[in-house]
């Protein structure tokens, strides 16, 4: 295979950033490559502000390349609509992750922990700011923390 494709797959799948969602293996991971977590609620097929949060920030460059470095992303979804519902179990790790971390029932809220679930920092709805002022606001508060 042409070294250039072979570069240009390894370059994609490095900047794929992928989404867990159950917070016990993602605090393995972030454990074992020195990680924070994000956890992220949302109702994917019925919050507006959480599909916007998912294309405007979370779908971003800028975001994607900060979080493969710093980051094991977590999601849990709270779809309304039938044909998107999860499985029994992925809605109880959800209902338990809500329980804990998100009583008020907001959404999108998004959590900056550390590997053991500890909050370091919170954002209640959409952030209203350029996708990189968010970056450099989770940055900050990583280091901040170290």
């Amino acid at each position: 295979m042409n070294k250039n494709i072979l570069l240009s797959i390894s370059l994609l799948l490095h900047s794929f950033t992928d989404w867990h969602h159950n917070l016990e293996d993602a605090k393995q991971i972030a454990k074992r490559e020195n990680k924070y977590i994000l956890l992220n609620f949302s109702g994917s097929d019925w919050c507006g502000p959480c599909v916007r949060m998912k294309k405007e920030m979370f779908d971003s460059k800028v975001f994607k390349d900060m979080a493969s470095s710093d980051l094991v992303l977590v999601n849990a979804d709270f779809p309304r609509k039938k044909k998107n519902q999860l499985t029994a179990e992925q809605k109880k790790i959800n209902d338990e992750l809500a329980e804990k971390y998100n009583g008020q029932g907001i959404f999108p809220y998004t959590l900056l922990l550390d590997s053991d679930g500890k909050i370091i920092k919170t954002w209640n709805g959409f952030p209203e700011e350029t996708p990189y002022s968010f970056n450099m606001e989770v940055s900050n508060s990583i280091q901040q923390d170290r």
